[in-house]
Formats: structure tokens, C-alpha cells, sequence
């Protein structure tokens, strides 16, 4: 086997990428579960109800859990994804011009 020269940029490290995935999506289903649970337990009377509210926390901690992991997949690089165009500020909105008069 070739020895590695060194190491994979970061957005080439895809086990990089798949472990901090699993890491937010165990993260945010506990502590949304965990807030569900919180939820039922004080507006909610039937076990039912309280089931429904852990449910649909753990249910928004996977969905955002998935929505910033596929994020993080489809971005061509982690330090290209943070940084955003520099706004064109001498463009002004309908909302300020509106003010300025």
C-alpha cells in the first residue's frame, strides 16, 4: 500500500464530514426529544399526547440534523460555504429610500 504524503483537504474528508453528521443528528434528536418530552410533560395530561410531543421533537432535531448535513455534502469546500459575497451597499431598498424623504 502508498503511504499518505499527508492529509485530505476538508472538503475531500468525507469520514470527517459523515462523523460530525452522526455527532449534530444524536445531539439534536436527544436534546429536541428531551425538549418534547419537556413540553408534554408540562401542557399535556394523556401519555398520549406527551408521546406525540417527544415524537414530534425528535422529529424536527432529525429534519435539521439532515438539512445541515446535506448542506455540508453539497458545499464544495468548509471555507467556501461560510463566506457569502460581499452585498453590493450602494443599492438601497424601497424601505430606505421611503425613510430618506
Amino acid at each position: 500500500m502508498a503511504e499518505k504524503n499527508g492529509s485530505l483537504p476538508p472538503e475531500y474528508d468525507v469520514n470527517a464530514k459523515w462523523d460530525a453528521c452522526l455527532d449534530l443528528t444524536v445531539r439534536r434528536f436527544v436534546y429536541s426529544s428531551l425538549g418534547g418530552a419537556f413540553a408534554g410533560l408540562l401542557f399535556f395530561r394523556s401519555p398520549v399526547t406527551r408521546w406525540a410531543s417527544i415524537a414530534l421533537g425528535a422529529g424536527i432535531g432529525i429534519g435539521s440534523a439532515y438539512t445541515d448535513c446535506s448542506r455540508s455534502f453539497d458545499a464544495p469546500s468548509s471555507s467556501s460555504a461560510n463566506l457569502a459575497a460581499p452585498k453590493d451597499t450602494t443599492e438601497t431598498s424601497p424601505v430606505s429610500q421611503a425613510a430618506e424623504e
